[in-house]
């Protein structure tokens, strides 16, 4: 709008057209409520891990040698399938009670795509190529690990902001020791769990809100017949396709189905960095890592991830 009014220029009138305000709207509504079920099923995970999960448990379950932890971190979503949504409080939670953080980030990438659930939906939306399934677990695996390796080996400091890192201390573990009565401490852990909650819902929530808002504009103005100026180019298509599933910012359990409705215009591989790199790396979860980790660390995080998803596809794309 700043730059609109220093050039003496007006808005696009078919910006305002009552299609493009319909499909706004429409986005917008639907990006909220496809992602806040699951910001709330993460951060009442979180919260019951906060109450019930102390940190000498963590730290006994959690591997010691690195490269276990690495594959365990990959394969965490296979018990618990969170959409990328409801990731990143549980993550802080688990790195603040002792998890290491390179584990923390590799359940962080992997999991909303290696779970049981994103498989059955990448299985049915792509029933006529059915390597795409085996292909985005595969990647999504191997991207995830590679980065966890790399961090365990550079990474030295905590990744965590400092005020994040001391966030809710009052609401500890220790609430219900100073009950008798099991009434009184099953009452006090539901209050800790409900404080828990509540804090975390409300200090995401708002990201995620100004993450569709931008998602939903974007979308409104991008024209699908942009689109095809890109899928002739062999690096610009993966380029594109991983630009876009950012800013799409679509949950991982439903981006199969709109990856398959660009399957009759788009090679396997841009298709595969899509359906890879959006659930990692997208527009609303940026900025909630940005509230949770550090700028520079967030920003080495994306460039990581983009470069290993947009070689991998490359490299799958060749061997089938």
């Amino acid at each position: 709008m700043l730059a609109l009014i220093l050039t003496n220029r007006e808005l696009p009138a078919h910006l305002f057209s009552g299609a493009n305000l319909q499909s706004f709207k429409i986005l917008f509504i639907s990006i909220i409520l496809e992602a806040f079920p699951f910001i709330l099923l993460g951060v009442v995970f979180s919260a019951l891990l906060q109450v019930f999960v102390t940190d000498a448990m963590i730290k006994k379950f959690t591997p010691k040698n690195p490269i276990a932890g690495v594959l365990f971190g990959a394969l965490l979503g296979l018990l618990f399938p969170l959409c990328e949504c409801g990731m990143i409080p549980v993550v802080r939670r688990l790195i603040r009670k002792g998890m290491p953080a390179y584990i923390g980030i590799v359940y962080l990438l992997a999991g909303p795509i290696v779970n049981p659930i994103v498989y059955a939906s990448t299985f049915t939306a792509f029933r006529t190529t059915p390597a795409m399934a085996y292909s985005r677990m595969g990647l999504a695996f191997a991207v995830s690990v590679i980065v966890g390796l790399l961090l365990y080996k550079f990474m030295r400091t905590s990744p965590l902001k400092s005020a994040t890192h001391t966030r809710f201390a009052p609401h500890g573990h220790s609430h219900s020791h100073d009950h008798d009565s099991a009434g009184k401490r099953f009452r006090s852990r539901v209050a800790s769990i409900l404080s828990h909650a509540s804090d975390e819902f409300f200090e995401m929530g708002k990201y995620l809100i100004i993450g569709a808002l931008l998602t939903a504009v974007l979308q409104t103005i991008i024209d699908r017949s942009t689109l095809t100026a890109f899928a002739d180019q062999p690096l610009f298509s993966y380029l594109f396709m991983m630009g876009f599933a950012f800013i799409l910012s679509i949950c991982s359990t439903s981006d199969a189905f709109i990856a398959s409705s660009f399957s009759g215009m788009f090679d396997f591989g841009p298709l595969l960095a899509f359906l890879v790199f959006g659930p990692m790396i997208d527009l609303k979860n940026t900025l909630m890592l940005l509230t949770t980790f550090r700028v520079k660390f967030v920003l080495i995080l994306i460039a990581l991830t983009a470069g290993l998803t947009l070689v991998g596809a490359w490299i799958m794309e060749v061997l089938l």
